[in-house]
């Protein structure tokens, strides 16, 4: 038998080899770590439908901060569980509000911990709506200027970037606006560019107790059908000043992330959302895969797609692997 002059198995022969010319590379400074914030003392308690994580009370933030930076993982999200919830979602700008108390003591304890917080509504709001209703429909414009305080309370209290993902029309330009008139113009926007109306996003619901009480989002989540749309969705949010685009959620959508990535020339992010997160935990569990593989294989599949930035529950789980 002839073989061709090139043997592609000549470079898969050893790790020293396959390391040498491998095209696509994870770092846990690649990744951002979520955070579930709810009030209280001395509070870690599992979610149950995410294996390893936690709602922390605001106390128990320094050590899960310096865990982090331990490991490399220079990044966290936040988000907030708040003792009371209202038609408009005022406790999410409260300037002592969940998140701008656990920002602070983050910033006051870790201060190099990068901080980036979730500026929606549905965690505040009493029908669990990303905005705000009227007559029973999510009011886009009305929302807007509670999403541009929420932003702004959270640049006051020492957020790093704040990441709108609430998907109303427009709200990068107000939220952009209203951080550049009060002096946050270095401060920015990381944002849920495409977010699609999914099913993958049931566990992260539980743990927010953020599901909708009546109807659903698909009035102004995306429809999983359509990619030309996120085109559109991603254009309007760089032309209203956007640093950061991000996809929702990861794997599912692995051809929207490299779409996005060969479109735009800013950095792409992609949210490996809780649902992705508890089917690999699950069937680990019962000894259907090899956890870490799997882990580092997904994580490893969402870079090679062109994400830049991975938010991921697997953040810690992953940099321990990475820096064996």
């Amino acid at each position: 038998m002839v073989f061709p002059e090139y043997r592609p198995r000549r470079m898969r022969v050893n790790e020293a080899f396959r390391s040498m010319i491998r095209e696509t590379s994870l770092s846990p400074a690649n990744l951002i770590y979520p955070l579930f914030i709810q009030s209280g003392k001395k509070v870690r308690k599992p979610i149950a439908s995410m294996p390893g994580i936690y709602r922390l009370s605001v106390d128990q933030l320094a050590k899960e901060a310096k865990e982090c930076l331990s490991l490399g993982v220079n990044h966290v999200i936040l988000f907030g569980l708040p003792d009371k919830k209202d038609p408009v979602g005022s406790g999410a700008h409260a300037k002592d509000g969940i998140i701008q108390r656990a920002i602070r003591e983050i910033k006051n304890k870790a201060p190099e911990l990068m901080v980036s917080t979730d500026v929606c509504l549905c965690e505040y709001t009493s029908r669990g709506h990303c905005g705000i209703l009227v007559d029973g429909d999510v009011d886009n414009d009305s929302t807007l200027e509670v999403l541009a305080k929420t932003a702004l309370s959270h640049a006051k209290a020492g957020a790093d970037m704040v990441a709108p993902s609430d998907m109303m029309d427009g709200r990068v330009s107000e939220i952009r606006s209203a951080l550049d008139e009060n002096n946050f113009h270095m401060v920015p926007i990381m944002s849920y560019a495409v977010k699609y109306a999914s099913a993958f996003y049931g566990p992260f619901r539980d743990a927010a107790d953020c599901a909708p009480q009546q109807g659903d989002r698909r009035s102004y989540q995306m429809d999983p059908a359509n990619v030309r749309e996120a085109l559109r969705e991603a254009t309007l949010d760089v032309d209203e000043g956007a640093d950061i685009l991000m996809v929702k959620p990861a794997v599912a959508y692995l051809d929207v992330i490299s779409k996005l990535h060969d479109e735009f020339d800013l950095p792409i992010a992609a949210y490996h959302v809780s649902g992705e997160f508890a089917m690999i935990k699950a069937a680990a569990e019962r000894g259907w895969l090899d956890e870490e593989r799997v882990m580092y294989e997904t994580l490893l599949s969402i870079r090679r797609a062109g994400a830049d930035i991975i938010i991921t529950y697997f953040a810690k789980d992953a940099a321990r692997m990475l820096n064996k």
